[in-house]
């Protein structure tokens, strides 16, 4: 009896570790296909308290015919838009796009320093290992949900983009 016990007792500990092992690899940056594309290491930066805005990063891959990014949402933000951000001599510029082209046969990236996600009135501070869902919604392609792994500050990568 005390055997068959440890037995069922093992096999739930085993069970449960491999679940919460796919969910833990989910979370730090899993792809996502929906239709011809694939959502590769998505991310999001943390935000100091008080912070309002913050950045959202990806690549999206297409191996299908032309689409287009045209909405994004998630409910730790008021609202999210599609962003494009360039420099005009010393002075950087952010501006709202209607949609981000995903060429056919092809990439974009979302980056700091170019087209992002933007999460704006951000409900509570984004800390680093958390994840944040955010459901993209493509013209032809439809909606799917991402889980954005939030990064430190440096995004990883040691730089920072400051909105």
């Amino acid at each position: 009896m005390n055997t068959k016990f440890l037995h069922a007792i093992t096999a739930s500990a085993l069970i449960g570790f491999s679940g919460w092992s796919l969910a833990h690899n989910d979370a730090k940056g899993s792809d996502y296909r929906i239709g011809q594309l694939k959502i590769e290491n998505p991310y999001a930066r943390a935000t100091a308290p008080g912070q309002k805005a913050a950045g959202g990063f990806m690549k999206i891959e297409n191996k299908g015919a032309a689409d287009q990014l045209i909405a994004a949402s998630s409910p730790v933000a008021g609202e999210m838009q599609l962003h494009t951000m360039a420099m005009d001599g010393n002075v950087m510029k952010m501006r709202e796009v209607k949609g981000i082209d995903v060429p056919a046969n092809g990439s974009v990236e979302l980056k700091p320093g170019g087209l992002h996600l933007m999460f704006m009135d951000i409900k509570a501070p984004l800390k680093a290992g958390e994840t944040v869902p955010v459901k993209l919604k493509f013209q032809k392609s439809g909606e799917v949900e991402v889980k954005l792994q939030v990064r430190d500050i440096s995004g990883g990568h040691g730089g920072s983009m400051k909105h």
